[in-house]
């Protein structure tokens, strides 16, 4: 593999200033962004005063832990436009994620944040190794998710050149990699393995392709997978992390120099882990759920929201900025599955709308081969149903996932009492995926 390692002279000035320095902004943009958000959204004013807090009373980047934490159902209340903190006409683009009952969660971005999400994801891809003039394989979805869109702006923004491919049709992402020759390639890491298996039936080989560098994220991925990809392609492969609430793509980067988690952009998040159970600041270091404030949102500004995703800060390495370590978890239900959010609500929603299905099953996650699959283990809702029948009820189930939560599921129909029942919390997930 060739060494990407960019050149520091090349870097934003703020990636390598002194700690001094990086706090100083923030306290300062955090000032901003708390008042800004008090006066301009309604649920924040509401939730400051009911906690006894003001946007005064942050002297120190320490006093944030005073003021209450958002989750994702507070966003879901106020849908569609209720977290705006600029008047719907200036508000240039509107994205939105899945939610458990299949209402999104809709984020607004002025043009001043538009300008500083392509900034940030810039930054992320030339900490991966692109530099302005290289080529890329986009292939993130397009749409209301911010992968696609979210990387284009970034990629803009250096002075890369862009295809927009986005996901599927693989055999002809192939072709075109063959084709055009691009250094570098976005997509998700199970999706990589899926083009690695079409380069093999169509004959190439993928150790003899253009690509230089793999920038992979929306779905959790492990230093195994990396090590295979890596072989694979004779390329870097470095993890890219964020979610539309906080912004979408780019909020943290793994630098290619090290690849030793991924460095948070701080100059424009505000990073803390707390105790999941608690909701109380963990030591530094130690592991915990990742919360982020935004510090430069002017359209959807977020404080102290929850992200639900496992991991710890470490003290910053190939840049100034701190790094969290990858994603080792989830502190609520929710399954990523080939870059889709699915949560057990969802399935739970699909299968009551089924009449000759009861309302237990069990969400049996696995890799048999190199895509993550899923089975719904459910079951007949009346002792004694035909096999015609149940089978009927299978494929409508099937139907009703893939149309509300966009995913592909099996289903199997078990007897009455074939979905193993618990006298505590219901087990609704077996993850069989390997691990490590």
């Amino acid at each position: 593999m060739k060494d990407l390692t960019p050149d520091r002279k090349n870097l934003d000035p703020i990636e390598i200033a002194s700690r001094d320095e990086i706090a100083a902004l923030q306290l300062e943009r955090l000032k901003w962004s708390l008042r800004h958000a008090y006066e301009n959204v309604p649920f924040y004013r509401d939730s400051f005063d009911a906690a006894g807090v003001h946007p005064d009373d942050l002297k120190d980047l320490s006093d944030l832990a005073r003021f209450p934490l958002t989750v994702k159902t507070d966003l879901r209340d106020n849908y569609p436009f209720g977290m705006f903190a600029v008047p719907r006409e200036q508000v240039a683009r509107i994205h939105a994620s899945s939610g458990t009952t299949g209402q999104p969660t809709v984020v607004g971005y002025t043009q001043k944040d538009l300008e500083h999400w392509g900034t940030v994801v810039a930054r992320s891809l030339r900490a991966a190794g692109l530099r302005t003039g290289d080529m890329l394989h986009n292939a993130y979805g397009y749409g209301l998710f911010t992968g696609g869109l979210g990387i284009h702006l970034g990629a803009d923004a250096l002075g890369l050149t862009t295809y927009p491919i986005s996901g599927g049709m693989t055999p002809r992402q192939v072709r075109l990699i063959e084709d055009f020759k691009p250094k570098g390639i976005t997509v998700t890491p199970s999706y990589a393995l899926s083009i690695l298996d079409e380069f093999a039936r169509q004959g190439f080989n993928p150790r003899a392709s253009s690509l230089e560098v793999g920038i992979f994220g929306a779905e959790p991925w492990t230093n195994a997978m990396r090590l295979e990809i890596e072989q694979a392609f004779d390329m870097h492969a470095v993890d890219i992390y964020g979610l539309s609430e906080v912004m979408g793509p780019g909020v943290s980067m793994e630098c290619v120099e090290t690849k030793d988690g991924l460095h948070i952009w701080e100059d424009h998040f505000y990073p803390e882990v707390i105790n999941p159970e608690t909701g109380e600041p963990v030591g530094e270091g130690e592991q915990g759920e990742l919360v982020f404030t935004s510090l430069t949102k002017e359209a959807f500004p977020v404080i102290r929201y929850r992200t639900r995703d496992l991991t710890r800060l470490l003290p910053g390495t190939a840049r100034s900025m701190r790094r969290m370590e990858k994603i080792t978890g989830r502190s609520d239900d929710m399954i990523i599955l080939r870059g889709v959010n699915v949560f057990p609500t969802q399935i739970e929603e699909a299968l009551m709308k089924v009449p000759g299905l009861a309302p237990h099953f069990q969400i049996e996650l696995s890799r048999p081969g190199r895509m993550d699959q899923m089975r719904i283990l459910c079951e007949e809702a009346q002792p004694g149903m035909s096999d015609e029948a149940c089978a009927q009820a299978a494929k409508t189930l099937s139907a009703h996932i893939k149309q509300t939560v966009g995913i592909s599921a099996a289903v199997d129909v078990a007897k009455s009492g074939g979905v193993a029942r618990s006298e505590g919390k219901a087990v609704r997930i077996l993850d069989n995926r390997p691990k490590g």
